[in-house]
């Protein structure tokens, strides 16, 4: 059985997808740019400062989800450049902890909206 997140405190699907989706003990959360939830509008002219909002949606979706940071087992990362690199990784570590989750990152050849940062997230929960 699987259960469907949907949270305003992030950003509504813009296509036929849910936020989140809760499958068993795992919670597989769909690719998040850096909108607001209230304007839809995509925040920040950096992606360090877009890569901010993306994890804070991702967090509006685990609370959502009963979960939170500390249970994300797996990220995936999309850059728009390369090279924003480490400047995404510093804002992203402040969001979690050891143990850190396992994790990709790559250039993409274009996000939608002229993103520069998107991240989809895997969590596990206790049930």
């Amino acid at each position: 059985m699987k259960e469907v997140i949907n949270t305003e405190k992030a950003p509504r699907a813009a296509g036929p997808y849910s936020q989140a989706i809760v499958a068993g003990n795992f919670i597989f959360i769909s690719g998040q740019l850096a909108f607001d939830p209230e304007t839809m509008r995509i925040v920040g002219e950096t992606a360090p400062d877009q890569a901010e909002q993306v994890l804070k949606n991702i967090g509006a979706i685990l609370e959502e989800a009963g979960a939170g940071f500390e249970n994300v087992v797996k990220a995936t990362v999309l850059l728009d450049d390369i090279r924003d690199f480490t400047a995404v990784n510093e804002v992203y570590a402040k969001h979690f902890s050891e143990a850190y989750p396992a994790r990709a990152a790559y250039q993409v050849a274009k996000l939608p909206l002229g993103a520069l940062v998107e991240i989809e997230a895997i969590a596990y929960r206790e049930s």
